[in-house]
């Protein structure tokens, strides 16, 4: 991936991880995902390192623009022992996208913008251009062999709507096509856990070892994230049955804590269990967090009614009538608070499911009797007695929101299957 921008983090890459997980479904094993500045040397030491370890492909992204920093078809060009060569085809069909898109736009024809349509035009000796999803055509370089062999490479634009719409015709070009078709027939399988600590993971991981029969072929990767383990596992398709026996030792130490073998998340299983449902938040601490969550989905609003960030006493009191009484006499950070908050948003906001939050995030405001990480949660569902309990939760105050989010949407899924089967 290239882009000073990313590489100093003003932007976050979306490109890897993405081009990644497509290209495992196609049974390629990623072997690196790097980064680099716009600088020329930069992505040709890149490029060499990596055909140094033997790649067959090498997908690079960003870099395709009209201005004078963008250069990596260059790049890659020079890195291959490639001339480049303008295409009049694709420069006039860069003109007329920007026609279509920019009719007032000076200089089409001549000038800084055919100038700049020219350069995207430009086209390594023996490549194939793959169509403009914007205005940047990607670019397709066969292999080269010999001495010092060069991988495939596949170089395509920066802009990740524009990335994602063109990889259908990246991986149809015959010359990556030949490429994939070598490739491993690979799975993979997310379990994802809460309540689970890593160092227990890792202790039954050993186990596993002792007890699953080739469990060496599994390639297996955990991470941390907002609270929950997931649990990444490789392997070829021949070896799913080594996978299983794993499984069945991981649920039968932590079944109670694993609540996905099939790669959902705690979004996807609370729609579910919704089944149909409205909810709506009132939070304190989180600060409209826990509603970010919930509508993240494409599709929300069929069940997300809204929510209320009520973070003063004040707007507890107006906006989804809690008593002032009883926050003098419990504190904003109690349950019965939490309560009350629950059921005002539910009431006002006329759903069937409500979840509240109030707690000390930090770093200041903790008592003896309630320290920072402390969290009161509140989940109220239409019929049934209002749920509410209590959390702390370690860390800076970032980390406690985060924390006490994913709590909130594992109590509602938990609260609401709750419901169901007591119904």
């Amino acid at each position: 991936m290239t882009g000073t921008e990313v590489l100093t983090g003003r932007i976050s890459d979306q490109n890897g991880p993405w081009l990644s997980e497509q290209l495992l479904a196609l049974g390629v094993d990623v072997a690196h995902i790097t980064i680099c500045g716009d600088r020329p040397a930069d992505l040709a030491a890149q490029l060499r390192f990596l055909a140094e370890q033997g790649v067959d492909l090498i997908v690079t992204s960003g870099g395709l623009g009209p201005t004078a920093d963008d250069l990596t078809v260059a790049t890659v060009a020079e890195f291959c022992g490639r001339e480049l060569r303008l295409d009049p085809e694709l420069e006039e069909h860069i003109a007329d996208i920007i026609r279509r898109w920019r009719p007032d736009t000076p200089d089409i024809d001549e000038g800084p913008t055919r100038v700049g349509i020219r350069k995207q035009a430009m086209v390594p000796a023996g490549a194939a251009s793959l169509p403009p999803t914007g205005t940047a055509p990607g670019v397709v370089i066969p292999a080269v062999g010999g001495p010092t062999p060069i991988p495939t490479v596949v170089i395509l634009p920066g802009p990740p709507g524009e990335l994602q719409a063109m990889w259908p015709s990246a991986i149809a070009a015959p010359t990556v096509a030949e490429v994939l078709a070598r490739a491993d027939d690979l799975q993979q399988a997310t379990l994802r856990a809460y309540g689970l600590h890593e160092a227990q993971l890792a202790e039954t991981l050993r186990l596993a070892e002792t007890r699953v029969p080739e469990f060496d072929r599994l390639e297996i990767t955990t991470c941390l994230r907002r609270g929950e383990l997931d649990m990444v596992t490789r392997f070829a398709s021949a070896d799913a049955g080594v996978y299983r026996q794993l499984l069945d030792v991981l649920t039968e130490h932590h079944g109670r804590q694993i609540f996905s073998t099939d790669g959902s998340t705690i979004e996807d299983q609370l729609v579910e269990a919704l089944g149909g449902r409205l909810i709506a938040t009132a939070e304190s601490c989180t600060g409209g967090l826990v509603a970010a969550r919930l509508t993240d989905r494409p599709g929300s609003s069929e069940y997300v009614m809204g929510g209320v960030v009520s973070y003063s006493n004040a707007a507890k009191a107006d906006l989804i009538d809690v008593p002032a009484e009883m926050i003098a006499e419990h504190g904003a950070v109690s349950e019965q608070v939490a309560a009350a908050m629950a059921e005002g948003a539910r009431r006002r906001l006329k759903t069937d499911v409500a979840v509240s939050t109030t707690g000390i995030a930090g770093p200041g405001g903790g008592t003896e009797a309630k320290p920072v990480g402390t969290v009161c949660f509140g989940v109220a569902i239409a019929g049934r007695p209002t749920h509410t309990v209590t959390r702390r939760f370690p860390g800076d105050r970032e980390r406690v929101r985060a924390l006490t989010t994913t709590a909130a949407l594992h109590l509602v899924v938990q609260q609401l299957r709750r419901a169901d089967s007591e119904n």
